[in-house]
């Protein structure tokens, strides 16, 4: 045996181990990666994920057209959850068990993440989520679980806090929020924002299908703060935003991003302007969309998809969320080498530590926080237009295991 051929003969191996490693692995072919995406493309909840899921797959498209990871061009397969937690489950099914896919990357509503995390955990596949808050998939930390790519509920809660004392000086803060676990995980992180600023929250919580809001306005009218914090979703806000004007309250409401995926729609069912005289949003990217931080997402869309962007309603409002949830994705798929395995990318994205150029705070994991960013800015809204107040603010909550 010559030597040239041993040394041919060591190649051929080392590539066929190589091969073999690859195939070993779901998803994972040494020219593809498939990864599997499901979020709301129909039904009532469509505005949370739709146009998200648009922007993570023209940010993919992006990556392949400029090589790739490793020479490896990215597989998308694409389910629709409705945001429902049954469909939710039967997509993340279906895309591990029949489509093979190497990693998950979905979810723009918390419930149903969180539903899916005992069969994820399970089936020891990773799953990034796309923009859900998804704290209950979060804390306790699971190995394979990350997302937060927008903002957790619980730095929703400790966000709005810090802006409502330190830029609003206040230091009776009433907090309307819901009677549910979402709830739960925003007042959680809020009322240790207060503690930590000496702060007092007067705190009404509500039922999400609540019909009546006269009830809880009255209670917190009564207790008198200086500020009023939303953390509802859409409709409960529209609700209390209409009640507070009727009831003659002239102070700061602060809306939370929860409650802001349709402004226009917002307005018209409060049924006023006049009612958005002292109202500010919560925001977590780093700008107003389509301002000038942001126009290089929403030029990228403008390419990728021109008859969508010239309906009216799009881009949607949460369309540049989609953003840092691929990118993280492709980092870490990019730190796991020519090679990769799930558990070399789990290991990468435990280390993830970037600025996206699109959320309001970096996104950063660590081995003991999965959730990617904690700060948001905010805008005075006056029914019409909204403008940036300078800064950021950034919940001060962090997990501590029990």
């Amino acid at each position: 045996m010559t030597p040239l051929f041993k040394r041919l003969l060591a190649a051929a191996l080392t590539a066929a181990a190589f091969g073999a490693q690859a195939q070993a692995e779901p998803g994972l072919t040494d020219k593809t990666i498939r990864i599997g995406m499901f979020g709301p493309l129909s039904g009532n909840s469509m505005a949370y994920g739709f146009d998200v899921i648009n922007a993570a797959k023209m940010y993919y498209d992006k990556v392949n057209k400029e090589g790739g990871i490793h020479g490896r061009q990215i597989e998308l397969v694409v389910e629709d959850d409705r945001c429902n937690a049954n469909d939710l489950l039967a997509a993340v099914k279906k895309l591990t068990e029949q489509d093979k896919v190497f990693l998950l990357n979905g979810g723009s509503c918390s419930g149903p993440v969180v539903g899916a995390r005992e069969y994820v955990e399970r089936s020891q596949i990773p799953m990034i989520m796309l923009n859900a808050s998804g704290d209950g998939a979060l804390y306790p930390p699971s190995k394979y679980i990350y997302g937060a790519f927008s903002i957790s509920q619980r730095a929703v809660g400790g966000s709005m806090v810090q802006f409502a004392a330190e830029h609003l000086k206040a230091k009776k803060i009433g907090y309307l929020n819901h009677d549910d676990a979402y709830g739960g995980w925003n007042l959680e992180a809020a009322e240790f924002q207060a503690k930590k600023l000496g702060a007092t929250l007067q705190v009404q919580s509500i039922n999400p299908n609540i019909t009546d809001v006269t009830a809880p306005m009255l209670k917190i009218r009564a207790a008198n703060p200086d500020v009023l914090l939303v953390t509802t979703y859409a409709r409960p806000v529209s609700l209390l935003v209409k009640k507070a004007q009727e009831l003659g309250w002239n102070k700061p409401i602060v809306i939370a991003v929860n409650g802001t995926a349709d402004l226009k729609q917002l307005v018209e069912n409060v049924g006023s302007k006049d009612a958005f005289k002292n109202v500010y949003l919560q925001e977590v990217m780093l700008d107003v969309a389509g301002g000038d931080k942001l126009k290089w997402v929403y030029d990228m869309y403008k390419q990728y998809y021109p008859e969508l962007a010239a309906k009216p309603g799009y881009p949607q409002t949460y369309m540049p969320y989609g953003i840092p949830s691929a990118m993280a994705v492709v980092n870490a798929l990019k730190a796991a080498g020519p090679q990769p395995t799930r558990e070399k990318f789990l290991d990468a994205m435990s280390k993830t530590n970037f600025d996206s150029k699109v959320m309001a705070g970096p996104i950063v994991f660590t081995p003991s926080d999965h959730a990617a960013q904690k700060s948001a800015i905010y805008l005075k809204f006056d029914g019409e237009n909204k403008t940036v107040v300078p800064g950021s603010y950034a919940s001060a909550w962090t997990y501590q295991p029990k």
